[in-house]
């Protein structure tokens, strides 16, 4: 039997309505499974996972304590790891413990670390602090493009490139000289007004400090 052109043109318009309703059946489908294996694809961090990613995140913070209040600083093993194995070696011992900041220049950096000749409570040589180190032998450069600005944690050193031993300084404000030609170890996170507030130091006699601030107490890790 032949179908008049109304009877062919409705069976045509049904065929195209059940059509599109089978090609979004399927899309959705699609869609629904996809959106299962992306959820079942998804890892979650045991606890011990997530204790033992934020113990080693602890591990590379350095809390310093001064007169005024903590300065925390976040370390980059990422950039200089031996330099960073230094100061959490020298942390850990307690050797940081009251040492002063012998040479502080406004407008440029804080320098401290002389674990030698520095500690305030030990055999304290101000005339020969900054010029000592530790018991440690010198570090070898690990220079890098971080550059130098305000808070700027970097390893003092003498003319030698590969002479860096405990000292370290922090920078109040940016100094693009610097600028791959000292190791970087780290930022300062919070307390940088404390960090301003150290005792400054004599802008004649290249930044020493006549009774200077010590850092009270250098914590790392679990700590800190």
């Amino acid at each position: 039997m032949k179908l008049s052109t109304p009877a062919k043109i409705i069976g045509l318009a049904a065929l195209a309505i059940i059509v599109v309703f089978l090609a979004r059946c399927t899309s959705s489908s699609i869609k629904d499974d996809l959106q299962q294996s992306g959820e079942s694809s998804k890892v979650e961090m045991s606890k011990p996972e997530q204790q033992a990613s934020a113990s080693a995140v602890a591990d590379d913070v350095m809390v310093i304590r001064l007169k005024d209040g903590d300065v925390r600083i976040k370390l980059r093993p990422d950039l200089a790891p031996k330099h960073v194995e230094r100061i959490k070696a020298l942390a850990a011992s307690g050797d940081y413990d009251n040492v002063v900041f012998h040479r502080v220049i406004d407008g440029f950096m804080a320098q401290t670390g002389d674990v030698q000749f520095a500690d305030k409570t030990s055999d304290y040589r101000p005339e020969r602090a900054g010029t000592g180190g530790s018991s440690f032998p010198d570090l070898p450069a690990e220079f890098s493009s971080e550059p130098f600005v305000r808070g700027t944690v970097g390893m003092a050193r003498s003319n030698n490139p590969n002479s860096a031993n405990s000292q370290f300084f922090i920078m109040l404000a940016p100094a693009t000289h610097l600028n791959g030609s000292y190791t970087v170890v780290g930022t300062v996170e919070s307390g940088m007004d404390k960090v301003d507030s150290i005792k400054k130091g004599d802008p004649n006699k290249n930044g020493v400090v006549t009774d200077p601030d010590s850092m009270l107490a250098v914590t790392v890790g679990s700590k800190s």
